[in-house]
């Protein structure tokens, strides 16, 4: 069995989307703290976190992109679909700032010579954190999905998709189109993975990733996994 771990470290100072707050973590208790009872002297250490729900790999619930009355909160959804067969598909020749089509997404599935599944996890490979991660860019100029691409793996029935970059559109309109194609055909979407070069080629896999059950929560980080055996 293979693990491969697709999640982004969470930091002080990482980037994070410039509608999320900055990370804050500091330290809340330390081993210079001793605690005795009896004959025994104790000490632990543990941190403080500050940060919005979308920092870090994470995925968006329902309620973040749907103003409908009744929009789930993360902690609603289903454990079942975080934990489904995954396939990556390599758009890493794609241009920056690209929308792709549904036409280059269907190219994308035949290039790794195995079907697509209703139920699958479709992860997105743009080579967006090769190019942009640590620079201005990485808010601005990530690749992503056009609308139509969007209906395009709500109609293949795909359990959810997921991207490298903080958002599953370009930046400006098409992102917030993105987001509310979600909405209207009842799909999510994952941002911020990592590590999915490792997957283009490999063909089917487990992907396992389950967001922190926050109530009410708009999003969930989660520590997502591609499992081969």
């Amino acid at each position: 069995m293979e693990l491969i771990d697709l999640s982004s470290e969470i930091f002080v100072g990482m980037q994070v989307h410039p509608s999320q707050p900055a990370v804050a973590i500091d330290q809340w208790n330390d081993h210079t703290q001793k605690v005795t009872f009896g004959s025994t002297v104790h000490s632990a250490a543990s941190l403080r976190l500050s940060m919005g729900d979308h920092t870090g790999t994470h995925v968006d619930a329902p309620l973040h992109f749907d103003p409908a009355p009744g929009a789930a909160s993360i902690e609603l959804l289903p454990l079942e679909r975080f934990f489904c067969q995954g396939l990556c598909l390599d758009l890493s020749h794609i241009p920056l700032r690209h929308a792709v089509s549904p036409q280059e997404l269907a190219e994308a599935v035949s290039r790794t010579g195995e079907p697509l599944s209703a139920g699958d996890a479709v992860l997105l490979y743009m080579a967006t954190n090769i190019r942009l991660r640590g620079t201005p860019g990485y808010e601005t100029d990530f690749p992503g999905l056009a609308p139509d691409a969007v209906h395009w793996l709500a109609d293949t029935g795909v359990n959810l998709f997921g991207v490298e970059a903080m958002s599953p559109a370009p930046a400006g309109e098409l992102n917030l189109l993105a987001h509310m194609i979600c909405a209207e055909r009842g799909i999510t979407h994952i941002e911020c993975l990592d590590n999915l070069e490792r997957l283009v080629g490999r063909g089917h896999f487990t992907f396992i990733g389950f967001p922190l059950k926050i109530r009410g929560g708009t999003a969930g980080p989660m520590r997502a996994v591609a499992m081969f055996e």
